[in-house]
């Protein structure tokens, strides 16, 4: 490729460290649609002929049916996707191939082929987040009713309902998609045109290239076209923030699924035994989910560590980009569809979840409320006289709402019989209305609206 200015070829360690075709063959695809749209806008500039044109056009269709049909052999001395693909492509149709390297080069080659590719992997990662929300939205709608405890430090705080902590998860990963979505539209900008960095003395339009691959617009400066990988980082920073939120999902999958919680049941597809427990039933799914998340942070900070002190423009530091890439969102592609799987299969298990709601006096802050709305009593002696009820009540081994009236008057006075309409667990979820609150009808509104935003 360079053997012009070299007199003897690299040592067999340089090609094992310098050779990167084991890994970014992945981008053939990319790489062939953008030396479509560069041979294109070359014939349309008459940088090339129409002859020359067509013969890459026909030469390059032909080599993507070798590599869908496993025809297509690749060489190591060759580096990279795109040397293999032009040495093919020679091979094939002789001198015209020569003429498609005209006006780029492979640095700003490779950074379109793989925004390309990243753009490409964004938009199934945001229909992957789509189909886990519908069928959470699945869930909270057949949970709309079912009473549970909700939490804060893991102890009880306030009754809520299933279908609301569904709904929780679904606000989560809408973010998660929206994070996605401004990634990609930032990253769609075109680098083809930059060439090595100072761009191209020859006439070409970036613009007809831009267009023809989907790009917004080119880029603006060369320099920064061939040695910006915030795009990946941005992708990467997104897929981290989404797999903490499959990971928390799991960890309560891994909770409720357990003998102690009861609250859900996961079926035989997403789970698996014991060697020696013949009784077990592990969620081995969710667990694998919760431990995945330590590859993508790990490829987020690995490629920041890469690019942290590269001064401009190109180094071959940046050949490290995609490795970790590609195996993090092939890993959060693996996870989503497994959290998805997971989230239509399991089974509710209302009589353990309204169990639990009614344990650890979870409807202590609807009393406190009624004391301040019926009483006018400062919320703050509010939550002392109930605090004082709830040590009643633990010493005699009860509920709130167990204790009599007079045990309540001995406490405050002013209590009167229509406190006990507050610390049922239906009365109190029921009463939770405000806007974003745990009420059934809350639940149904949302639910609504989400089917019409997810369909």
């Amino acid at each position: 490729m360079w053997g012009g200015r070299f007199a003897s070829s690299p040592d067999t360690l340089m090609e094992a460290i310098n050779a990167s075709i084991d890994f970014d063959q992945r981008l053939y695809a990319q790489d062939i649609r953008g030396s479509k749209a560069h041979a294109a806008m070359l014939a349309d500039m008459k940088l090339i002929t129409a002859d020359d044109n067509a013969a890459i056009q026909n030469g390059l269709g032909a080599i993507l049916k070798e590599i869908e049909t496993g025809q297509f052999e690749v060489s190591r001395s060759l580096e990279d996707i795109h040397m293999n693909i032009e040495a093919r492509l020679t091979e094939l149709i002789g001198d015209p191939a020569g003429r498609l390297h005209t006006a780029r080069s492979r640095n700003d080659q490779v950074a379109t082929d793989f925004k390309l590719w990243v753009r490409d992997q964004i938009d199934v990662t945001v229909e992957q987040i789509a189909q886990l929300q519908s069928a959470l939205v699945a869930q909270a709608e057949t949970g709309v009713d079912f009473v549970m405890p909700g939490f804060t430090h893991l102890q009880s705080a306030q009754p809520v309902t299933f279908g609301h902590h569904m709904l929780a998860y679904v606000e989560m990963l809408e973010r998660d998609k929206g994070r996605f979505v401004d990634a990609r539209r930032r990253l769609n900008e075109n680098p083809l045109g930059a060439a090595a960095l100072a761009g191209t003395s020859f006439n070409i339009d970036r613009n007809r290239t831009s267009d023809a691959l989907g790009f917004d617009r080119p880029t603006a400066n060369s320099l920064d076209s061939v040695s910006d990988r915030d795009f990946v980082l941005e992708t990467l920073n997104a897929a981290s923030i989404t797999t903490i939120h499959l990971s928390r999902f799991a960890e309560e999958l891994v909770l409720w699924s357990s003998a102690q919680f009861q609250f859900v049941t996961l079926s035989d597809k997403f789970t698996t035994g014991s060697s020696i427990m013949p009784q077990k039933r592990n969620p081995d799914a969710a667990e694998l989910i919760r431990a995945k998340t330590g590859r993508i942070f790990a490829a987020q900070t690995a490629l920041q560590t890469v690019m942290k002190g590269l001064p401009l423009a190109y180094s071959k530091d940046m050949q490290e980009d995609k490795e970790v890439t590609f195996d993090a969102l092939d890993t959060l592609e693996l996870a989503l569809l497994a959290m998805t799987g997971m989230a239509q299969d399991l089974t509710p298990n209302p009589d353990a979840l309204r169990k639990a709601a009614g344990s650890g006096f979870s409807t202590a802050t609807d009393l406190a409320d009624w004391l301040v709305r019926t009483l006018n009593m400062p919320f703050r002696q509010a939550h002392h006289a109930t605090g004082q009820l709830v040590a009643l009540a633990e010493n005699r081994n009860c509920g709130l709402e167990d204790l009599s009236l007079q045990d309540m008057q001995s406490v405050e006075a002013g209590i009167t019989k229509d406190v006990f309409t507050v610390l049922g667990l239906d009365n109190s979820v029921d009463s939770r209305k405000s806007y974003g609150g745990t009420a059934p009808e809350n639940v149904r509104v949302q639910i609504a609206r989400w089917k019409g935003l997810l369909t």
